[in-house]
Parts: C-alpha cells; structure tokens; sequence
C-alpha cells in the first residue's frame, strides 16, 4: 500500500528499476539489462544511473559503460561515464545515506533526450573499472523521467 502511495506521488518517473548483486560485488562480465517503453517521442526524457555502495568501496569513482538500444537490438548510443561515488579530496561519501553505511547516488546520463520512435527500449550497464570483481556495490539501476514542458 505504501509502495502505491508513493508511485503517485512520481509522476514525472516513467520508469525505475534497480538490481542488486550477489555479496555485493559487480563482475566485469555482468551486464545489468534494463528494459522500457516509450510511447510519446515528442517528449523529452531524462535518463538517469542509479547506484548503492557501502563506505568501504576501495575507490572514490566508478566507470560505467552505458548503451541505449532500440527494439530490434540496434544499438542508439553508448557512452563512456565516470561518477565520483566520494569526494576526491576528501574521501567524504557523496550521495545521501540509506542505512548508515550505504549510499544512493543518481547521476543524469542523457538529459531532455528526444526518443526517435515509440517501442520497446533497452538500456545495459557494465562496470568498466579494469577489475574482474568490484567490491562494495550494492545495486545499479536506470531511472527515466519525463521532461515537463516550460510554461510561457
């Protein structure tokens, strides 16, 4: 009932999906799929990278590898993208804490992005940090919202 409520209350969130590893570690070869719909090209949308960590992540960045497929598997884009988890400097969590030692960060990946048709589209996430197993990550995920139009 909780869960309801609180889907009402997002209503710019088209779509949101999170998925946890196993003993909190993400291999390089696991790729995370994230499936959606689009059914109004004309909108813009906001796509964002969700992810969850312990304190005791070994490195104050993360690499992540994004791609954006249509409905037939072709690829529409893909990019490269580095996100600070801690503060470079200080080694302070950025994010907000969860529960105590976890931290949630979102971090926008394609902003007011313009769909080209309607249909099924999939986003795919790897880490690219150069090591087999990364430590210390909870969860990844997409979030995506629909960009309101300006009023005049």
């Amino acid at each position: 009932m909780v869960m309801i409520l609180f889907l009402g209350c997002d209503s710019s969130r088209l779509f949101e999906e999170n998925s946890d590893f196993e003993n909190k570690v993400w291999t390089s070869g696991d790729i995370r799929s994230f499936t959606f719909d689009i059914d109004d090209p004309d909108l813009g949308y906001n796509v964002y990278f969700n992810v969850r960590n312990t304190k005791n992540y070994p490195h104050y960045n993360l690499y992540i590898s994004y791609l954006l497929k249509d409905s037939l598997n072709r690829i529409i884009t893909e990019e490269l993208k580095n996100v600070n988890l801690f503060d470079p400097k200080t080694g302070k969590p950025e994010g907000h804490s969860s529960l105590g030692n976890i931290f949630d960060h979102q971090f926008l990946l394609m902003e007011n992005y313009n769909f080209e048709s309607t249909g099924t589209k999939k986003i795919q996430l790897q880490q690219y940090m150069r090591y087999d197993s990364l430590p210390e990550i909870v969860s990844a995920g997409i979030r995506i919202e629909v960009v309101e139009p300006k009023s005049n």
